[in-house]
């Protein structure tokens, strides 16, 4: 099961994820940080990987949901921390990460 804790300042939202990221998991992580994204209207999203053992397509989906709805709002998603399995996929998906 994934699971989301958050932190902000300075008009920076960081999620920190963990667990697993798959379809089931994948909805209810988007439900919680597009509610928090709402609440604190951040100019960026920091999505932190750290602690994610294994993210399947679902995983990307989020990430593209998000870096869509920030970019709506004239803000930015910064992935970071990935494991090398996740970087692998990200890299396949053309998504741009941080390590």
């Amino acid at each position: 099961m994934a699971r989301v804790h958050f932190s902000s300042s300075a008009q920076v939202l960081a999620a920190y994820l963990s667990g697993e990221i798959d379809h089931h998991s994948a909805q209810n992580l988007r439900q919680l940080i597009d509610s928090e994204i709402s609440e604190t209207m951040p100019e960026q999203l920091i999505l932190d990987f750290t602690d994610v053992g294994f993210m399947d397509s679902s995983g990307v989906g989020l990430i593209l949901g998000r870096a869509k709805r920030m970019q709506a709002v004239g803000g930015s998603v910064l992935v970071q921390h990935a494991p090398p399995s996740i970087q692998k996929m990200l890299q396949l998906a053309h998504v741009a990460y941080q390590s």
